[in-house]
Parts: structure tokens; C-alpha cells; sequence
């Protein structure tokens, strides 16, 4: 990397419950001390942030970000904004609120799309709607943006007139503790998704995939970066981040039953099961997910070196796990860095003891090598 940005780590808040096992209900219904416990762990192993999930059956990520905040000295929390079930504006104000009530210790996760029912439960008309949810979260941030930058109880109105939204007069009060603003992170793998991240985003997400895959990724998002200079003059840069699953132990043989162990108590059919549930989305990124599955399945699920996409059998999202010893996982996360990545939100079953686990085994030897690194 020849800008030598810092690399962060993340941990996840388990706010629809947790446990050992995946395909069965949650042995840990989420709650405040759950939720705050989980947060503690991934502060005290060195994570700095925590993304907070969004979606139907998630806790409110404000709500929880606030709480956590309040339980925590200097993790950070990844709060969803979701374009087309909150107003830009009310957005806006409720994430600079946040960011000042935590003294700048919030970032922002857009949401653009999920699984259709989700979103038709939401209330949303684009649930069927691709490409068009895509145009209207670029119309929601060019607003959130907008008003950001009229913050304060002195601010000019903020005013647009798009496609989607109409503003006139809007401000933000109060202002956002962060200047210009909180950080927005934006995932999206259809050609619609990147584009908008292009224009709007300041890091680009990925759901963990090979290496290779992952530097296509970046190529491609680079080429739109570029065409945007070319034929707009927007010179904007991105960093990148990922999304991962963990699992460390002191041998190889252990971390390979640990991570078995995960699917242990599902039914067998479920996981045997060609047709996935979680499959059923028009989101690129879970085709992508459920395609090196597919690709794997001969193989144990081993996609590379240390990496297992066997809790696709069971979950959606990012399912890609790495399973290794502290110096194998190490090794696999650098050449993720050696490509671009730069931003890492990493879980594992359960999340309060793989916090501690990781951050015992993981972290010591990880931030070894990046310091050696100068990132």
C-alpha cells in the first residue's frame, strides 16, 4: 500500500441474540447486559468499533449505539442509515446527536437493500425495486451530506430538489462532533451499488471472498472513482473494508472443529439443503456469497487457504470465515491489506467469548505484524 493507511478492526453486537450454534433458536436472547457485556469484550481485546446490525428482527442501532457509548470508554459503534424508512433529514440530526452525545465515536453504515419482505414490512415501495433504491440512497446522502454541512443553531438552510426528496431550508442541529462529518461506510455489490458508493461513500464494504475476488473489487470501484474524475471532475478516494467471521484457536485442528462445531446442532437437512432461504434476495453480494458455496461444497467449503464458507449452509450475510491459528489468520488478513483492504469487521459464535478468545490469541499477534508495517 503506498498511502499507508491505518488498518481498523471491528468486532459485531449480536442485538437478534446469541450463541455457540447457528440453525438453531439463540441460546442468549439479546438484552442490555448481553449487548453491553459483548461491547466491554470487543473493547477490552482491542477492537475499535462495533458494527450494529440492521434488519427486522435487530434491535434499534441508535438505541443500542447510545447504550454502548454510555457502557464504553472508546469503541466506536457502525449504525445503520437506512434510505427510504427514515427521512434524510431526521437521519442527519440523529446521527450528529449521537456523535455528540459519544464525543465523535459513532460511524455510519448505509443500508440500502435487504430481503424484499424485510422491506415490505418496512413499509418500503421500492422493496422490488433494485436500482431505483440505489438512485434514491444517493438523493439520501447527498441530503444527509447537505444538512451535515449546515450544522449548528446558526446554520443556513440546506435546500434540494431530486428525484426522490425535496429539502428546503434544512439544517442540522446540533452540529456533528466529527468535522466534516461521521464516516460513512457503504456496501453494495451490484454495479448500481458501487457506482453510488462511488459518488457518496468514504469506505467501500465487502463481504469476505478470495483475494482475488476482493482486488477485482477494488479495480473496478477504482475505475469508477476514475470515471467520475474523467467525466464529472468529482475527485473523490475511497478506502476499503470487510466483513468476516473468525475462527482462532492455538492449533489448526482445533480451529477446524471449533468451526464445525458451529453447524453441529442444525438439522441436517438445512444444511444439506440446495435451496437457501437466505438465497432468495436480489442483492449481488449474497449471490456472490452463495456462489463460492456452491463452488466449495465439494471441498469441505474451503474457498483459500484458512478461509470456510460453510456457515453459508445456514446464515446470510457475510459468512466467510477465517479458521486458523493466530499466525495463519494473521497471514491471511495481511494479504487482504497487501490488496487495499484496510478496514476489517470481524465476529464469531458466540460473541462475547470469541471477542475475548480472539483478543487473547488474534490481536497481540496481528497488530504486531501491522505495526512492523507502520499501519
Amino acid at each position: 500500500m503506498s498511502n499507508k493507511q491505518k488498518v481498523e478492526l471491528g468486532w459485531f453486537i449480536p442485538t437478534t441474540g446469541d450463541g455457540e450454534f447457528i440453525g438453531i433458536a439463540p441460546e442468549r436472547p439479546a438484552s442490555p447486559q448481553y449487548l453491553t457485556d459483548v461491547a466491554k469484550a470487543a473493547e477490552a481485546a482491542g477492537y475499535e468499533f462495533a458494527l450494529i446490525p440492521a434488519g427486522g428482527e435487530c434491535w434499534d442501532g441508535f438505541i443500542v449505539g447510545s447504550w454502548i457509548a454510555a457502557q464504553t470508554t472508546k469503541l466506536k459503534s457502525l449504525v445503520a442509515l437506512r434510505p427510504g424508512l427514515i427521512s434524510p433529514v431526521l437521519a442527519a440530526r440523529t446521527a450528529a446527536t449521537l456523535d455528540q452525545m459519544s464525543g465523535g465515536r459513532v460511524m455510519m453504515n448505509v443500508v440500502t437493500g435487504h430481503y424484499p419482505q424485510d422491506l415490505k414490512a418496512c413499509g418500503d415501495p421500492l422493496y422490488d425495486q433494485h436500482d431505483q433504491r440505489y438512485e434514491r440512497t444517493q438523493e439520501f446522502l447527498e441530503v444527509v451530506r447537505g444538512v451535515w454541512g449546515h450544522g449548528g443553531r446558526n446554520a443556513e438552510g440546506f435546500n434540494y430538489e431530486g428525484k426522490h426528496y425535496f429539502v428546503e431550508g434544512g439544517t442540522c442541529q446540533p452540529a456533528a462532533h466529527q468535522q466534516p462529518h461521521p464516516p460513512i461506510y457503504f456496501g453494495g455489490s451490484s454495479v448500481a451499488g458501487k457506482k453510488t458508493a462511488a459518488k457518496t461513500a468514504d469506505v467501500y464494504l465487502m463481504w469476505a471472498e478470495p483475494v482475488a475476488w476482493i482486488k477485482e473489487q477494488i479495480a473496478e470501484m477504482e475505475g469508477f472513482l476514475q470515471e467520475q474524475r474523467e467525466q464529472e471532475g468529482l475527485d473523490r478516494n475511497l478506502r476499503y473494508g470487510m466483513r468476516a467471521q473468525l475462527v482462532v484457536r492455538e492449533t489448526e485442528e482445533e480451529a477446524w472443529d471449533a468451526a464445525w462445531r458451529i453447524l453441529s446442532k442444525a438439522d441436517p437437512e438445512q444444511v444439506q439443503s440446495k435451496e437457501k432461504l437466505h438465497a432468495k434476495t436480489d442483492a449481488v453480494g449474497q449471490e456472490r456469497q452463495m456462489e463460492l458455496f456452491r463452488q466449495s461444497e465439494e471441498n469441505k467449503f474451503v474457498i483459500a487457504p484458512n478461509m470456510w464458507s460453510g456457515l453459508s449452509a445456514i446464515r446470510g450475510g457475510g459468512a466467510v470465515a477465517f479458521v486458523g491459528t493466530p499466525q495463519q489468520v494473521t497471514e491471511r488478513i495481511l494479504e487482504f491489506v497487501d490488496v487495499g483492504v484496510t478496514s476489517f469487521i470481524l465476529s464469531g459464535y458466540p460473541h462475547l467469548e470469541e471477542a475475548e478468545i480472539t483478543g487473547r490469541l488474534l490481536m497481540p499477534v496481528l497488530k504486531a505484524e501491522l505495526a512492523k508495517r507502520g499501519l
